[in-house]
C-alpha cells in the first residue's frame, strides 16, 4: 500500500498538472476530435482514432489525479525536523567506496517529477527515517545489506 503523503511542492505540481490537462490540453484534443469527425468516415480516419485515444488517456489521468488529490495528506515543514531525516528531507549519503547519492524523500506520487526523488516507501528512505547527520545506516536491498553514512540533511522551507 502506498503512503498517502505529499510535499507542498508535490501537491502544487499535481494540481497544476490536473488544471493543465482539464483546461488546456483536453479542450485542444476535443477540438481536434471534432474536426476529424467532421471529415466523415471515421473507420479509416487516423486523426480521429489517434486523438480519441489521446482523449481517453487524458480522461483516465484526470480521474486518477482527481481521486489522488482528494486522498493525499500534505506534509508541511516543521522546525522540529531539523537535524533528522523525515518526510521531505534532502539527504546526502556516502558509502565506504566513496559513492555518493543525493535525493529527496517524498511521497510515491512525486517520485516521477525528478530523478533525484525517492519514495518514503523505499527501503533506503525507511532505513534513513529518524536518523541524524553523521549516522551510519544499513539498507537491506535485494542484493544484500549496504552501509551508508549520512553526510547532510536539509529541508526546503516554504514561505
Amino acid at each position: 500500500m502506498k503512503t498517502k503523503l505529499v510535499t507542498e511542492q508535490g501537491f502544487a505540481a499535481l494540481k497544476q498538472e490536473l488544471d493543465h490537462l482539464w483546461r488546456v490540453y483536453r479542450p485542444e484534443i476535443t477540438q481536434k476530435v471534432t474536426w476529424a469527425a467532421s471529415l466523415g468516415d471515421r473507420s479509416e480516419n487516423a486523426d480521429y482514432k489517434e486523438n480519441k485515444r489521446i482523449l481517453r488517456q487524458i480522461d483516465s489521468r484526470v480521474r486518477y489525479l482527481s481521486k489522488c488529490i482528494e486522498s493525499l495528506q500534505v506534509v508541511k515543514y516543521s522546525p522540529q525536523q531539523e537535524g533528522k531525516v523525515f518526510f521531505g528531507a534532502f539527504v546526502g549519503i556516502e558509502n565506504d567506496s566513496g559513492d555518493e547519492k543525493h535525493f529527496r524523500i517524498v511521497g510515491p506520487e512525486e517520485i516521477y517529477a525528478q530523478s533525484s526523488n525517492i519514495s518514503i516507501d523505499s527501503p533506503m528512505a525507511r532505513a534513513l527515517l529518524g536518523k541524524s547527520e553523521g549516522d551510519d545506516v544499513v539498507v537491506n536491498t535485494p542484493s544484500g545489506a549496504q552501509e551508508w553514512y549520512i553526510t547532510h540533511i536539509h529541508y526546503q522551507v516554504s514561505e
